[in-house]
């Protein structure tokens, strides 16, 4: 009997995984394939780490903000990381949105399709865009002199966060997509955690803030994760400043599935 449990059991994981992998074929494709989708998630980011450099480059010379023989634009490199992957993240909860709005969902539910591999095949896509994504901004900016100074180590640390990001915005977006199956709602999730980024050490250090602001900066979630990343680029590989990024990244993506998971049952149980 055991052993008959057992082999259902990993039937179904098999099931689980191979569903799950042609949905994330799908999800990836699918994005890859509207440029309107990951175009804006590329080009912002570029754009305002050069407004943000140009602008307020001479910080680098101030003494104690940043380490010696750097420059601002390795300041700013896990903002256009991070800021991109909130664009992919954000996306593939709209997609979601659109497939329940389109009707795909709902053919899903009434097929033999696994019910985790709906939502995992949405979320693998929105991490292989966020991998994407910081592997882009990396060698883009790298021309321009921002440079990693943790090397190897440092620059996986910067690739594991990224696709962990994007693993928990993706599945809060996802959550809301199953919640209300509206794309319009899953993009005014957006302001939010923008507003969230630029209250946060992203684009400016918090020595120089002052009044609630920096006190906000310095309580935000995010600036210790940038902070965390941004320690593997100036200076060098820190496995317990990387600790910091991924676990603050990992607290996301806990909340995030969970919530993801509670709204996908509620609307599998209203579909049924």
């Amino acid at each position: 009997m055991s052993a008959a449990v057992d082999s259902t059991a990993a039937v179904t994981s098999g099931h689980t995984f191979t569903q799950g992998v042609a949905l994330s074929h799908r999800a990836i494709l699918r994005f890859a394939r509207q440029p309107s989708s990951w175009i804006p998630a590329t080009v912002f980011p570029l754009l305002l780490v050069a407004v943000n450099s140009s602008a307020m480059g001479g910080v680098a010379s101030i003494p104690g903000v940043i380490p010696p023989g750097t420059t601002f634009l390795m300041f700013l490199l896990p903002a256009a990381i991070i800021q991109g992957v909130m664009f992919g993240g954000i996306n593939g909860g709209s997609e979601l949105a659109t497939d329940i709005q389109g009707g795909f969902f709902d053919r899903l539910v009434a097929s033999p399709v696994s019910r985790p591999a709906i939502l995992i095949g949405r979320l693998a896509g929105a991490m292989a865009f966020g991998l994407v994504q910081a592997i882009f901004f990396q060698v883009v900016l790298l021309p321009f002199g921002a440079e990693v100074r943790g090397g190897i180590p440092g620059r996986l640390v910067l690739l594991v966060v990224a696709v962990l990001l994007s693993l928990g915005l993706g599945s809060i977006a996802a959550g809301l997509a199953a919640r209300t199956g509206q794309p319009e709602a899953v993009q005014g999730f957006f302001p939010l955690i923008f507003i969230l980024l630029f209250l946060s050490s992203a684009f400016f250090p918090t020595q120089l803030m002052s009044g609630w602001y920096q006190r906000l900066a310095e309580l935000n979630p995010i600036t210790w994760m940038v902070d965390g990343m941004r320690v593997q680029v100036l200076e060098e590989f820190s496995p317990s400043a990387a600790a910091v990024s991924i676990g603050v990244c990992l607290g996301i993506c806990v909340i995030g599935m969970t919530f993801a998971t509670r709204q996908l049952q509620r609307r599998l149980a209203v579909a049924s």
